[in-house]
């Protein structure tokens, strides 16, 4: 995970006239994907070093896990211990509203930019 990230990140970098510095890189990562900020913050810090990231921090929005739940009309925070269903009808987990995003939110640079940030891959 943390190379497809850095891979991205350069991938827009090196597209730049003039490749900026980057400050940080800001990462949205739901609840349901099975990425542990912890280990993917660390991981980022390790494989950065010495490289066109070396110093850059990385920040990570987490997201809660929201299910949908048709029959009740309402949206609930689904828990392993539910077996992720409906904690007033118990039905199982149909429609998921957030938690599996996993996506570069944006990235901040010293240096103006020159393409837009909607360049960078997602």
């Amino acid at each position: 995970m943390t190379k497809a990230l850095i891979v991205t990140v350069r991938d827009w970098w090196e597209a730049q006239p003039q490749p900026p510095q980057i400050e940080t890189v800001h990462l949205v990562v739901g609840e349901f994907t099975c990425v542990e900020p912890a280990s993917l913050q660390f991981a980022f810090e390790v494989q950065t070093r010495d490289t066109f990231l070396s110093g850059a921090q990385l920040v990570i929005r987490e997201v809660p896990l929201v299910a949908y739940c048709a029959a009740c009309q309402q949206d609930y925070r689904p828990t392993v211990g539910q077996q992720y269903a409906c904690p007033t009808c118990d039905r199982p987990m149909a429609e998921i509203r957030s938690g599996r995003e996993l996506k570069i939110e944006r990235v901040e640079c010293s240096a103006p930019l020159e393409a837009p940030l909607e360049t960078l891959g997602r």
